[in-house]
């Protein structure tokens, strides 16, 4: 019996690495690539070339030294991926909405479809959405399967019961919905965690390049609350699976109520939109809640996450006083996941505090009082905004159909 890596492997593998490099620097010569990776440079020239002649990379030309004088010695030709190699279908499916758009391998996004949906929707009225999105989106963009690299899926951690995916030991079975979608096409199709799909198109999709950024935390807001924690870029497989763990964390252990899931004061009871929108409905009157109770006629089955914070910046004493506790907790949290987890940066995704000026403003100062400067300045907002959703899915496919097979594309 043989042993050992086969050469087809290997060349993988370092096409992989090649991949890898220029997706975290973007243009880079092919003599730094080598030094990074402890290859000659004439092997880093003959895996290159090759993958430049199949059109996966290009060069761009000749480096433009920042200093007066050029050094001597061998010029340094940039080189970079042809992020127009393949584009790719990005499908993301959350608790309202279904997200389909094109897309480069730079997460580039060409056309886009968003569906949003009703809580009674079935799988198979996503499905025939899906469908059509995607035979108009190809039409119009003039685009036929073989231009495709695949189809990417992020599937919402709490759409699993509705989309009939089952669950083992914190394991979703994906087959079901995988047999689905093939009936439609030939395409490889990925399917994961759309929180953790979101987390790689924050690190793979960014305009500016750093090397150095390495291992991010993510946190997507919500009702449900999702956590996922990436190292040398790639998600932490710990995290992988139980992404909605920050949900019973707990804030605040002196709380009256105890949750459904069993905790005094966890997030979920404590900071999400439902448990501020019940919050708020506490002190709904026309002596704490002036404002928000004149334009809900004194009803407070109306009282939702926008008219809170018309509510607040109206300085209504009793919202105030609900909003800034809540920015206190959510303050907490982020300190303690920050010097759990050590990132370099925390990306907020869909937080409704950082929409609004002035609750931007008290976010960031009951962070800073918290957890200090050094946790203030890790924190930034999620490059993926409302109408580009789809590109968690895009995200998962690019990972698995391209960088971790180097360059080596299924044809169609």
């Amino acid at each position: 019996m043989e042993h050992g890596i086969s050469k087809l492997d290997l060349k993988r593998q370092n096409r992989m690495h090649v991949l890898k490099i220029l997706k975290q620097r973007g243009p880079t010569s092919r003599i730094d690539i080598a030094g990074a990776l402890e290859l000659t440079r004439a092997a880093v020239t003959i895996i290159t070339n090759e993958m430049i002649e199949q059109g996966i990379i290009v060069e761009l030309g000749e480096y433009k030294h920042v200093a007066e004088k050029t050094p001597r010695g061998r010029k340094k030709i940039l080189i970079d991926i042809n992020h127009n190699f393949k584009f790719t279908i990005g499908i993301t499916i959350e608790a309202d909405l279904v997200s389909i758009g094109l897309a480069t391998l730079a997460g580039a996004a060409l056309d886009k479809r968003n569906l949003t949906i009703a809580k009674n929707v079935t799988l198979d009225e996503i499905a025939s959405f899906i469908k059509k999105s995607v035979k108009a989106i190809l039409t119009d963009n003039c685009i036929e399967e073989s231009q495709l690299l695949g189809v990417g899926i992020g599937v919402y951690p709490g759409m699993f019961d509705k989309l009939g995916i089952p669950v083992e030991n914190g394991v979703p079975d994906y087959t079901a919905m995988r047999n689905l979608f093939s009936q439609a096409t030939k395409l490889p199709i990925v399917i994961d965690n759309s929180v953790k799909g979101m987390a790689m198109a924050n690190i793979d999709f960014t305009k500016i390049k750093d090397s150095k950024r390495q291992n991010i935390a993510f946190l997507q807001y919500g009702d449900s609350m999702h956590f996922v924690v990436t190292n040398l870029n790639d998600p932490i497989v710990s995290y992988d699976n139980r992404t909605d763990f920050v949900d019973r964390i707990v804030l605040n252990p002196m709380a009256d109520a105890v949750c459904e899931c069993g905790r005094r004061g966890c997030c979920r009871s404590e900071i999400s939109p439902a448990a501020i929108i019940k919050k708020v409905a506490e002190v709904f009157s026309a002596e704490k809640t002036p404002y928000l109770f004149k334009v809900l006629s004194g009803d407070a089955s109306r009282i939702a996450t926008n008219n809170i914070m018309e509510s607040y910046n109206k300085n209504d004493e009793g919202t105030v006083k609900v909003i800034n506790r809540v920015l206190d907790l959510t303050g907490v949290l982020l300190n303690n996941l920050y010097f759990t987890t050590n990132p370099q940066k925390i990306v907020l995704d869909n937080f409704m505090f950082t929409d609004d000026t002035a609750l931007n403003e008290r976010f960031k100062e009951a962070v800073e009082r918290i957890g200090g400067k050094t946790v203030a300045e890790r924190i930034s907002l999620s490059i993926i905004d409302d109408k580009q959703r789809f590109l968690s899915g895009c995200a998962l496919a690019i990972r698995e159909l391209f960088f971790n097979k180097g360059g080596f594309v299924k044809k169609v």
